[in-house]
């Protein structure tokens, strides 16, 4: 499901394809069975509109979830940022040799964190990931030994914003990393089905079966479409753009 996911066009096709069939069943199904209808037509319009108002409400929540997932990527991507900036800006109570030496790594270390944001293909996604951890170690290390030879104040300064660069990229992965459940997906797609086979059944009667058939579907499809788009961290069309990094990265490298 989360390979499914992962691109919202894919959702689109696939839940628009999916609705429209079922509707069509409940269409043909009420040829078989036409005196259900006849029968029990409150019954089945009262399940109707208790299965669209669930389906509205869980697709509510659902969209709710994308929106503060990707909320909480943008904060945290303004986060690094500031950690980054900050560092560099510490970097001066260091001896001016290991200084620069991390200004330097600094600078390596923000042009892959961009390329993180902006980069889409899988192997070198790996490679930038590679590289992100080589130059943590690079990091800490650079003002590891140096700390250690300045006053206690000087050291801890250094030393802890070093440590929030280094875990604002640990938050920002999981952050990444934290999707709509499975679960939730599987609901949402069993109600609009279910949705949609009574849907089918019922407009059969009133004679809108073809509005009906496409506009359900289709708006339905739209909504699984939004929610796959914000809650896709890379797959999707909106996408959280490391414009903090690069306003950064072109200071320092202004420097």
């Amino acid at each position: 499901m989360n390979i499914i996911t992962r691109n919202p066009f894919v959702v689109f096709v696939i839940s628009l394809a999916i609705l429209w069939i079922t509707a069509r069943i409940g269409f043909y199904f009420r040829k078989i069975s036409p005196n259900l209808l006849t029968e029990g037509r409150e019954e089945i319009s009262v399940i109707l509109g208790a299965t669209l108002t669930l389906l509205g409400l869980i697709i509510g929540f659902s969209f709710s979830m994308a929106v503060n997932r990707y909320d909480q990527r943008k904060n945290l991507e303004e986060a690094e940022a500031n950690a980054i900036g900050t560092e560099y800006v510490r970097a001066d109570l260091l001896p001016d040799s290991d200084a620069v030496r991390t200004r330097t790594l600094l600078r390596k270390y923000l042009d892959q964190r961009i390329l993180f944001y902006i980069m889409r293909d899988a192997m070198q996604l790996q490679g930038i990931d590679a590289s992100t951890a080589q130059l943590q170690s690079d990091l800490w290390t650079s003002v590891r030994a140096p700390a250690a030879t300045q006053p206690p104040a000087v050291t801890t300064f250094v030393l802890s914003g070093m440590n929030d660069v280094l875990n604002s990229q640990g938050y920002l992965q999981a952050a990444w990393l934290n999707r709509i459940p499975t679960a939730a997906w599987v609901l949402m797609a069993a109600i609009s089905i279910c949705g949609n086979l009574v849907l089918g059944y019922y407009a059969s009667h009133i004679g809108t079966r073809t509005v009906l058939f496409l506009v359900i579907p289709l708006i339905v499809s739209i909504s699984f479409f939004l929610i796959a788009d914000i809650d896709s961290p890379r797959g999707g069309i909106i996408r959280v753009r490391p414009q903090n990094l690069v306003n950064l990265s072109k200071s320092l490298h202004g420097r």
